[in-house]
């Protein structure tokens, strides 16, 4: 017999993604309907273990009237980080070095003294397997997949992805116009860090001329030529779609910042090609960084409605009494998938996939 739950908890993790309170609101709405009490933990775990940072208090209660009006919202209402792994904490030794600690015993504790029942972790790949630790540790634990990457395992889309296609996409046909009016090359960068889901289908649909993705380390002689083969049947101009962590072959990824306790940052890869583009072609090159541009906004109808079954499902699964476990889109159905299976893995572009061939017939370069 499962134990009671009277109280869970719902927190995001990592990078915002448009969707994230919609799958607030389902949640509570759902719990709610159960007769349950749902608090959210504000930015991450840090309103749990750290709740001296929050004047107004380091959970927030969630009620019908607080989740009122934010299906349409994007970011979200609890705040978010992707700054201090609970598993590798950075935290000032003796010594007066930083050092990475792990800290989720204590926030285990914070657990049991808020009286939490389970927790909704709403978040990707970091965020997920930091909740299938908890799951070891005894917490029940819901998992529901976030990242507009769409890079997460075992799951056919996670919400976000769709509405970043869609805004990357309607900037590369703004770009489009400009580029041809002055006859430039304009590189594209878009996110995308070990997967180029986002590059692949914004790129195909804006009609671009050549793809950066991760997964094919490129030559740049052989986009140069492309572009150059373009300039001699009088098309003058030309877009290149790079994601964030394309690299060259025999290179590495462009990396900005490296911080103790958090991923490495990646950037500054479309500067470099637009760049050695222009020193290759002589054609006046132009980097433009979508960036956050692609966190931000409104989501989609898709999306919208995916991060609402999302939300409902997850506490479908906590009634169930399933821990442990994450929910994924398996079309027509929502479905559960051990936390196990997900945590640390990537799920990249194949490169047989239909898209990649589509690009391929419509005469897109990969670089390759």
């Amino acid at each position: 017999m499962n134990p009671t739950i009277k109280r869970i908890a719902i927190n995001t993790g990592g990078g915002d993604a448009p969707g994230l309170n919609a799958v607030i609101r389902a949640a509570v709405l759902a719990a709610l309907n159960r007769g349950w009490e749902v608090v959210g933990i504000r930015e991450g775990y840090n309103g749990l273990f750290l709740a001296e940072q929050y004047p107004e208090g380091g959970l927030i209660p969630l009620t019908r009237d607080s989740v009122r009006g934010i299906t349409h919202l994007g970011g979200t209402i609890l705040g978010t980080t992707n700054r201090g792994n609970p598993l590798r904490y950075p935290t000032l030794a003796e010594t007066g070095q930083l050092v990475e600690k792990d800290r989720t015993d204590e926030i285990m504790e914070g657990f049991k003294r808020q009286q939490i029942d389970a927790l909704i972790a709403i978040g990707g790949d970091g965020s997920l397997a930091i909740a299938n630790v908890f799951a070891q540790k005894g917490l029940r634990v819901v998992g529901v997949p976030k990242t507009i990457d769409n890079d997460l395992d075992q799951t056919v889309i996670t919400f976000g992805f769709d509405t970043a296609v869609s805004f990357a996409t309607e900037c590369i046909d703004r770009l489009h116009s400009t580029a041809q009016a002055h006859r430039r090359v304009i590189v594209i960068e878009v996110m995308g860090r070990y997967a180029g889901w986002i590059a692949l289908n914004a790129g195909v649909s804006g009609t671009a001329d050549a793809i950066l993705i991760p997964e094919i380390p490129y030559d740049l002689s052989k986009v140069a030529a492309k572009i150059e083969d373009r300039a001699k049947r009088g098309l003058n101009f030309s877009l290149v779609v790079v994601a964030e962590g394309a690299k060259p072959k025999e290179g590495s990824v462009s990396v900005i910042a490296r911080e103790i306790g958090r991923a490495e940052r990646l950037g500054g890869i479309g500067e470099k090609v637009a760049a050695e583009l222009q020193e290759m072609t002589g054609k006046e090159s132009r980097a433009v960084v979508l960036g956050h541009l692609l966190r931000g906004g409104t989501p989609t109808t898709f999306d919208r409605l995916l991060s609402l079954r999302f939300g409902a499902a997850a506490v479908r699964a906590l009634a169930e009494g399933h821990s442990g476990v994450m929910v994924a889109l398996d079309p027509p159905t929502v479905r559960y998938v051990p936390l196990e299976l997900v945590a640390g893995r990537m799920k990249s572009v194949p490169l047989d996939c239909d898209t990649i061939l589509t690009a391929r017939e419509l005469g897109i370069s990969f670089g390759d």
